[in-house]
């Protein structure tokens, strides 16, 4: 097939989970398929993160795209004027006329066989008609991360906000993905969720891979038997919350019972309110980015995925059970992945019973290297990424076999307002 893949950035560097997920996807399919990167542009990639793109494509195409940086004076502004939009403010931001123009050329010419929107974002841009079949690659429920948002929200004026993109964000989805001739989730729970928020049949489940050549142990570093370690993007919502909560509710009723426990964050862009958490608590350590997590998780007694916000599935977890290390996850961190309570990992919701949990493993070694040793086993056995990728090419085969030209009204005109 003649792969159109269409996305809001480049993948380079490879250091948080869409683009760990959509790297490994296209890698694997690159070897069978014709793929052109259509993404847009914002400047920020330099000449080698250009040059990798060949590992994942056969030709990139970029449209140059200025976003506000965040916490910039212009992105409050953007914020501000997006109180008068029907769209969320995470999809407005992606909207070009440049893009869509681009791949209104390209449909034209019949110059690919399928076309692939990765995430939710660059649906905006879809032409109104497109004569030839359509897929859009759901990462996560989006509407649901938004949700959450406001579940959590302390604040009232946050809570207001939340819960209004929320609104948008699921009227905005829902429109967006009725328009594709075939939609992809990474979970059964989220294909559940689509079919019945959205009144879509036949939503593929393509699940999340690993690279288990890459996350295997090698004793990078020796095992601290106190340590905890925590990775992921710390620009990311969900992840800020983690960790605000973990530190500030669940950490202290661990060191009840072991004071000496240690704490590191590993992950690019930490806002100043994660930072402010290895200056106000000590045994706390937040890195930034790092060139390999892997040192870091394998010196970790224990794994932590205390998210109460989220969507989609983890990647982390993937990759921490290929390490061999034992992981302590709430409901929402591994929701959407085939592991158990107990076999692969422990789960908790709450912070009593999370931290139970991670005292439990931090006195009985010997079941946590249990826990870790099944899990690797697991995770070589059933989550490579050729299998994936094989299960994304049924998926567009499907969309291919299926399609019929029809009209696709711009999903802006297709959102209803709501209340």
């Amino acid at each position: 097939m003649r792969i159109l893949w269409l996305k809001t950035e480049l993948l380079h560097p490879v250091d948080k989970g869409g683009r760990i997920r959509t790297y490994h996807m296209l890698r694997e399919l690159r070897r069978e398929h014709e793929i052109v990167y259509l993404a847009l542009d914002d400047g920020s990639a330099g000449s080698s993160e250009v040059e990798a793109a060949s590992e994942y494509c056969h030709e990139l195409v970029r449209v140059p795209h200025r976003l506000a940086p965040r916490r910039s004076a212009r992105f409050f502004a953007e914020l501000a004027a997006n109180a008068a939009s029907r769209l969320p403010y995470a999809v407005q931001r992606y909207r070009s006329g440049a893009l869509r123009d681009e791949i209104r050329r390209r449909d034209e010419r019949g110059a690919h066989d399928v076309l692939v929107c990765d995430f939710l974002a660059p649906a905006v841009n879809l032409p109104a008609r497109l004569a030839g079949p359509a897929v859009i690659f759901q990462h996560n429920v989006e509407a649901e991360i938004w949700r959450r948002h406001a579940e959590v929200a302390s604040d009232p004026l946050r809570r207001a906000y939340f819960r209004s993109q929320w609104r948008r964000m699921r009227a905005f989805e829902g429109a967006a993905c009725r328009r594709f001739d075939r939609v992809v989730a990474v979970s059964r729970a989220d294909r559940d969720t689509l079919e019945r928020d959205y009144g879509l049949d036949g939503v593929s489940v393509v699940e999340t891979g690993v690279d288990v050549a890459y996350f295997t142990p090698a004793d990078r570093r020796p095992m601290r038997p106190r340590h905890l370690v925590f990775t992921g993007s710390m620009d990311w919502l969900p992840n800020q919350d983690a960790m605000v909560w973990f530190v500030g509710d669940i950490l202290p009723l661990i060191r009840e019972r072991h004071p000496d426990v240690t704490l590191a964050i590993v992950g690019r862009d930490p806002t100043p309110a994660v930072r402010q958490l290895a200056a106000r608590v000590p045994g706390v350590t937040v890195t930034g980015r790092v060139p390999d997590i892997r040192p870091w998780v394998e010196e970790a007694a224990i794994y932590v995925v205390p998210l109460r916000i989220g969507g989609g599935t983890r990647l982390k977890i993937y990759e921490a059970m290929g390490l061999e290390r034992p992981v302590v996850s709430t409901s929402v961190g591994m929701e959407g992945l085939p592991v158990g309570h107990g076999e692969e990992l422990r789960v908790a919701d709450g912070a009593p019973a999370f931290a139970e949990e991670v005292v439990g493993l931090l006195e009985r070694p010997e079941a946590a290297r249990a826990l870790g040793a099944r899990a690797a086993a697991r995770v070589r056995r059933d989550f490579s990424w050729a299998r994936v990728a094989t299960d994304f090419s049924r998926a567009c085969e499907d969309a291919c076999a299926r399609v019929e030209t029809r009209l696709r009204p711009p999903v802006e005109e297709d959102v209803v307002q709501c209340r």
